[in-house]
């Protein structure tokens, strides 16, 4: 297992000394990317040369993942038929994807020993500007490696959590790009005529492709930012190592969740 330090670009990300004028810098560019678009795109994270250790870990790791496929409305909720059919709230898309919980990732895993590395908690709270961050309690949901192969696609949602770290690792062939339209609504206006537009694909709606390639960070706070994973293409996996956080402890996910994600409960094989 290489230690976490040995997998991040610390030249370019100094997690390690957060007071110099590197991390200060490094700190303030990503703080105002959160503030202007609601992420922060940290490329060249991790090392080039760690990755294709981590890509053969995720590899081994993948079989051992849960297929799931769901359709549902951005808004993680069921269809609300008192609506026009053309409505956001009454419009299905599709979720498919594989997800490799957390009590899969072995001792020796690099992905593991990065995410329960206390430098990188540290940092990532205070890009985010949080006071504390815990790691999630969710013996599944903490940790995840989401696979996606030919024909899988991440339907244009929001987030029901405050906000997303994850770690390109490796990119499809065709297909899988990262789309947001950013801050499309707030607190006071679900602004649907504009959601609209992006679920029916009109020029002009707003979207931004995010480039995510392999060894990116990317943090982002999904709540009032459509999004989605375009459908895959190809014979290669797009791998993503989610990394799960939030500034109360022992946050964990429903039993509904775990048995729609990994399609068991604690306890169960």
């Amino acid at each position: 297992m290489s230690a976490p330090e040995a997998l991040v670009d610390l030249a370019r990300h100094p997690l390690l000394d957060v007071s110099c004028s590197r991390a200060r810098e490094a700190i303030a560019r990503g703080r105002d990317e959160l503030a202007a678009s609601g992420m922060a795109v940290l490329p060249g994270f991790l090392q080039s040369d760690a990755l294709p250790a981590l890509v053969e870990e995720c590899e081994a790791l993948a079989p051992r993942g849960h297929f799931s496929e769901v359709r549902g409305t951005p808004y993680i909720d069921v269809p609300d038929l008192s609506l026009p059919e053309s409505h956001p709230r009454r419009r299905l898309g599709r979720t498919a994807l594989t997800a490799v919980a957390y009590d899969r990732f072995p001792r020796t895993s690099g992905l593991r020993a990065l995410y329960e590395w206390e430098p990188l908690l540290d940092w990532i709270r205070i890009l985010l500007g949080r006071e504390k961050l815990y790691r999630y309690a969710d013996p599944f949901g903490a940790l995840n490696l989401a696979v996606m192969r030919d024909g899988d696609e991440l339907a244009w949602h929001y987030d029901q959590t405050d906000f997303v770290v994850s770690i390109a690792l490796q990119s499809s062939e065709r297909g899988g790009e990262f789309e947001v339209a950013p801050w499309i609504r707030s607190a006071e206006d679900e602004n649907y005529a504009a959601v609209a537009r992006v679920l029916d694909g009109a020029p002009g709606a707003g979207v931004r492709v995010v480039p995510m390639t392999p060894g990116t960070l990317l943090l982002f706070e999904g709540r009032r930012s459509l999004h989605r994973v375009s459908p895959i293409g190809g014979r290669r996996a797009r791998h993503v190592a989610l990394l799960a956080y939030d500034t109360k402890p022992g946050t964990d996910s429903s039993p509904l969740l775990k048995r729609v994600r990994y399609g068991r409960l604690p306890g169960e094989a």
